[in-house]
């Protein structure tokens, strides 16, 4: 199976102790996102964990930790924005976060850190010639420090459109998303790095830009250096490609206060509620097991099949 850390949070930035311990328990408790009295036991030991997925916008508080993480392979999907604190309350510098991903690169290989444009967006503040140069400018300091750019273009939500809507953040124009797709693809023509989208919405494939998969089965047999059979993940939305997974974290618990963030659902103070019944002993990532919480063990197995490959990818 592979691992989600996560979708719903940042797992790396947040709560990293508390994931090194799950690793050294060998499970970890999921409340289920409708019922959160229903919890999933979820096994986190090598002989079923494939490979683990991180999401992460400031995995520094991780760096010191992945030793850790030795015997289960692994990759990070690291969101790096231009956006000022209006928009991404919480996050360090840009050019710390730079300077964070070169040395998660140096440490663990550039194959194993894909960057994260995402999501795009126009505004009074941020035009179409600000992404093309921040953009640009980003790709030149990770030239030697990653292979994909995932490209996403920002989803109203229903819950964040009203905020968005504040900032005079609209939907954008298919023109004005294939003009800056092109000047992307333009820039990255320099590097060895190559450009994807994020999920179906947006086919930039006559441009020459492939839709590419955050949780990537080819990129997972690379790095295992193992075969892998898997169904496309029926838990993401249809326009989602990715494989499927299974997501650890919890909603409205990350504290970066981006405002567009679907995974907190606009609620930015039931996150810091939340935070502060975190405990990193816990099963859970968000408080305690209590008296009538249910607990069932998810059925799981290795997704690896046949023998491997004579000669790994990366050894």
């Amino acid at each position: 199976m592979i691992i989600s850390a996560s979708r719903r949070t940042d797992i790396p930035a947040f709560y990293s102790g508390w994931f090194v311990n799950r690793l050294r328990e060998g499970y970890v408790l999921v409340p289920n996102p409708y019922n959160p009295r229903m919890l999933g036991r979820i096994k986190l030991t090598p002989d079923v964990v494939d490979c683990i997925v991180f999401w992460t916008k400031n995995p520094h508080p991780m760096l010191d930790k992945l030793d850790a993480l030795q015997g289960y392979p692994y990759y990070f999907q690291y969101t790096l924005n231009p956006y000022g604190k209006e928009i991404e309350t919480n996050l360090p510098p840009l050019e710390k976060r730079i300077e964070t991903f070169k040395r998660l690169a140096d440490k663990i290989g550039k194959e194993k850190v894909i960057w994260r444009y995402d999501p795009v967006f126009t505004s009074p503040q941020y035009s179409a010639s600000f992404h093309r140069e921040a953009f640009a400018r980003i790709a030149y300091a990770l030239r030697d420090h990653t292979e994909k750019c995932m490209l996403g273009f920002i989803d109203h939500y229903p819950h964040v459109r009203k905020a968005l809507e504040t900032r005079g953040i609209h939907p954008l124009k298919p023109e004005e998303i294939e003009a800056m797709a092109v000047s992307f693809k333009e820039t990255l023509r320099s590097y060895p790095a190559e450009l994807n989208t994020c999920t179906t919405k947006v086919n930039l494939a006559a441009l020459g830009i492939p839709g590419g998969l955050c949780i990537d089965g080819d990129l997972i047999e690379r790095i295992t250096g193992h075969p892998i059979r898997a169904q496309k993940d029926k838990n993401q939305r249809d326009v989602c490609r990715c494989i499927e997974s299974i997501d650890i974290g919890t909603y409205e618990s990350c504290l970066h206060g981006c405002m567009y963030c679907y995974a907190i659902r606009g609620n930015y103070l039931a996150a810091g509620r939340n935070n502060r019944k975190h405990d990193p002993a816990s099963p859970l990532l968000i408080g305690s097991v209590e008296e009538g919480m249910r607990i069932k063990d998810r059925e799981m197995k290795s997704l690896k099949t046949g023998r491997p490959p004579e000669k790994l990818f990366f050894q």
